[in-house]
């Protein structure tokens, strides 16, 4: 019998039970990453959440105050 014609789980069953679970564990990382890639498309709708800052602030200095705002504004004056 040729390897082609051969169903996965013929071979599976020929493997030892250590290489067996290595098939196994690959299978699961293969849908895994299968799912990964099906889910969905980028959303976006965040964007233009900071106009009304534009006027107030270059893009250098809005970097550096959403730094002081994630670290707070206490420990960003160390």
């Amino acid at each position: 019998m040729s390897h082609a014609s051969r169903s996965v789980e013929e071979i599976l069953r020929e493997l030892p039970p250590e290489a067996q679970a290595e098939v196994r564990d690959f299978a699961e990382f293969l849908r895994q990453k299968s799912e990964k890639k099906h889910t969905g498309e980028a959303n976006f709708n965040w964007a233009g959440a900071a106009r009304d800052l534009r006027d107030r602030y270059t893009s250098v200095q809005l970097q550096h105050k959403i730094s002081e705002w994630r670290i707070g504004a206490d420990e960003a004056s160390d």
